[in-house]
């Protein structure tokens, strides 16, 4: 006897592939890059023929063979440095901000657009137009400072190694600082109101009520700002190249480890370096993916004991 036809619902298993394409694209853009990376860090390269196996020379050479060695910590130390501002400069003013906006700030709306619409420009552009603000010779900053008496202070902030690298990182905390308030916004709106209202109840305010109960009870938001700064630092690379190019300069003073991989990789005259780029990426990677991984973590840690 035949079986009875059942139609089937097509528009079903239609659903099913709406991820595909972007599947497709992640694969292509992010997975198999990383894959390729640790592939070709395995590798000696003659232009742009891969070669021999040479299995972990290239990370030997990244850490012990010179000048390979102290580009690599140089650029390291940098990284260090843009994490250490941010954390300080960016991510202090922006909490700054988001509690003065917690409280019921008058015209707080409107701040909250103006922090944050530098986000919405390209990094790229932010670059460009910094680079002409710092221009030594027709720059707004020095101009500026002529104006109101303070010449003795303008200076070619990018060309000079003592402040190239501090004034990127500056421009980068101005950049990033809406993004950061809005985080520490949503997670000060996040506490319940009792709990605050049982402290205001307690004599508790000020200060006090910063260190003892909003900071605490704002832990999560905090560990996510955290992992994107360190995410970000560790990543630079737009602003930099921006402003400064891929020779890190002056004197390799904004050399980042981002900005040495695409030195080592596609800009350097010598392409059989491309071995040794890869296995800086592969470094980078690992290095990144540990440290975030522990920071969420330490945050599920803190969540499930509070």
């Amino acid at each position: 006897m035949a079986r009875p036809y059942k139609k089937r619902n097509w528009k079903k298993y239609a659903l099913h592939l709406l991820p595909l394409p972007a599947f497709l694209i992640y694969f292509l853009f992010v997975l198999y890059p990383i894959f390729s990376a640790f592939v070709y860090s395995f590798f000696d390269w003659d232009g742009l023929v891969r070669g021999a196996f040479v299995g972990l020379k290239n990370f030997v050479d990244l850490f012990a063979r010179k000048p390979f060695n102290v580009m690599f910590w140089n650029g390291f130390r940098h990284n260090v440095l843009y994490f250490v501002i941010e954390m300080i400069v960016q991510n202090g003013f922006a909490f700054l901000l988001a509690y003065l906006l917690f409280t019921k700030l008058k015209g707080a709306g409107f701040f909250k657009a103006v922090f944050f619409f530098p986000r919405l420009l390209s990094v790229i552009v932010v670059g460009f137009l910094w680079k002409l603000i710092l221009n030594p010779n027709f720059g707004a900053l020095n101009r500026l400072l002529g104006i109101v008496g303070l010449e003795e202070w303008a200076k070619p902030w990018l060309g000079d190694p003592k402040t190239a690298l501090i004034a990127i990182i500056l421009i980068n905390c101005w950049f990033g600082l809406g993004f950061s308030m809005l985080i520490f916004l949503a997670g000060l709106q996040a506490i319940p109101r009792e709990i605050l209202e049982a402290a205001r109840l307690d004599g508790v305010k000020g200060l006090r009520m910063i260190r003892s109960i909003l900071l605490p009870m704002m832990f999560p938001s905090i560990m996510i700002i955290t992992v994107f700064t360190f995410t970000q630092a560790f990543e630079a690379f737009e602003l930099v190249y921006a402003m400064q190019g891929s020779d890190g300069g002056p004197a390799f003073s904004t050399d980042t480890l981002a900005v040495y991989f695409y030195r080592l990789a596609f800009a350097s005259a010598n392409a059989s370096e491309i071995g040794l780029g890869s296995a800086l990426a592969v470094v980078l990677f690992l290095f990144i993916s540990a440290l975030s991984a522990l920071f969420l973590y330490l945050t599920r840690k803190k969540t499930v004991e509070g």
